[in-house]
């Protein structure tokens, strides 16, 4: 547990906290927008229209000391602890969000700002985030790279007080729509590819940079490809040291598989799908369908009853595991795996539940999404780390199982056969 974390994880007094869910119920009452249940990411408006009103729900929030409440008091948040976090994602879940902010922004990017960022960087970034000013992104994964995240070939050449960045970026999530970003490329090729690694800030909207949308199978296009051209990042945007990105990289990933998997303290807002799914709802459905399949229905809403409640309890196991040195800072991949599975039997309970009403609907009908979420169910478990790269942490890192041969580990990244 880093310095950052330690006072997030004090108990508090229970009585104070029921003071806090009163105050933060009728705040929520007065000033924040219901939601709509059937459709809570508003996909009808555009990506300016999204981004603006999750900005102003943002500043909403941090006016009123709501935003970021894990975050330290000297950079915009409240100094409070998980507990009062997730009193907030309890209270709001009947209220429009500002989700866009909860990830990678917050949750990800923000803490790694807290553990490596200078002063400077801190005081300049943290408290426009928290306000709803500035909206980060991710540049870490490579057309080439697939899982290997540590063979960047995205290249920073310094020149004088700044480097000059060629290469491209993928999958970065609405990437058009935010401001700064967090970059990884490479700086040193003489040495192995995990020493000569650097992270940067890159603002986005600046020459340099040519963004280009994704279409997704539902029609969304919140992924990005991005190329960078001589792109000029002065030297004070590194955060942490050159040529040891890597360790800044591997905290940023033990942060993104927490926020993924649910087990963050700085996410803010249950995160949601693009229809708000229940298991009331599913089982008034399955009430509906033939008697013969009743009890097979039964047994798939329990299974996913029960997968839920694993899913929280797991979480807060393993919060509590990493707070007390009981469980190894990559023991977050087990929540990343869990979420991964339950994603997957989700979609798949759903669709079976819908049948035909998921595959061919009226237009406008929000029955359509299960189909479209079937057709994406595997996206769980490839977001934030594949399934597979969790078990492979889990077995080594945590179970203290060896690890698969590496024939490029102590070798320099130049000399390291790469296709093409």
């Amino acid at each position: 547990m880093t310095m950052t974390d330690q006072f997030i994880y004090t108990e508090p007094d229970p009585l104070e906290l029921a003071e806090y869910r009163e105050q933060v119920q009728t705040w929520m009452n007065e000033n924040m927008p219901k939601r709509d249940p059937l459709n809570p990411w508003h996909p009808s408006e555009d990506d300016n229209e999204r981004s603006s009103r999750n900005r102003e729900l943002q500043r909403r929030l941090h006016d009123a000391g709501f935003a970021a409440v894990c975050y330290p008091k000297e950079y915009g948040g409240q100094s409070l602890t998980v507990a009062h976090q997730r009193i907030i994602d309890d209270v709001s879940e009947g209220f429009d969000m500002p989700i866009l902010f909860s990830a990678p922004t917050l949750s990800i990017i923000g803490p790694i700002l807290l553990e490596f960022g200078t002063e400077e960087q801190k005081q300049r970034y943290i408290p426009r985030f928290i306000r709803g000013d500035d909206l980060w992104v991710q540049f870490m994964s490579e057309p080439s790279g697939g899982s290997d995240l540590a063979g960047a070939l995205t290249r920073a050449d310094k020149d004088g007080d700044s480097f000059v960045i060629n290469g491209s970026k993928i999958w970065s999530t609405f990437a058009q729509r935010s401001d700064f970003a967090l970059m990884l490329a490479r700086t040193n090729w003489e040495v192995p590819k995990h020493r000569g690694l650097t992270m940067f800030i890159v603002p986005i909207h600046q020459p340099g940079i040519e963004i280009h949308t994704i279409k997704m199978a539902d029609g969304t296009d919140e992924f990005c490809q991005e190329y960078f051209n001589d792109l000029l990042v002065p030297a004070e945007n590194v955060v942490g040291k050159v040529d040891d990105g890597w360790t800044v990289a591997t905290r940023l990933l033990f942060h993104e598989r927490a926020a993924v998997g649910g087990a963050s303290p700085y996410t803010q807002g249950k995160m949601r799908q693009r229809r708000a799914d229940s298991l009331e709802d599913l089982a008034v459905l399955a009430a509906k369908e033939p008697v013969g399949d009743a009890g097979n229905r039964r047994q798939q809403l329990g299974r996913l009853e029960t997968l839920n409640r694993v899913h929280r309890l797991l979480s807060d196991r393993v919060v509590r595991g990493i707070k007390g040195g009981h469980l190894p800072g990559p023991a977050g991949s087990l929540v990343r795996l869990f979420h991964g599975l339950v994603g997957v039997e989700q979609a798949s309970v759903n669709m079976d539940l819908y049948g035909q009403q998921a595959l061919v609907w009226d237009e406008g009908a929000s029955v359509g999404d299960h189909g479209v979420r079937f057709v994406q169910r595997q996206a769980a478990c490839i977001g934030g780390g594949t399934t597979e790269m969790a078990r492979n942490i889990i077995s080594e890192r945590i179970l203290g199982m060896p690890r698969e041969l590496a024939t490029d580990k102590e070798l320099p990244f130049n000399q390291v056969p790469r296709n093409g």
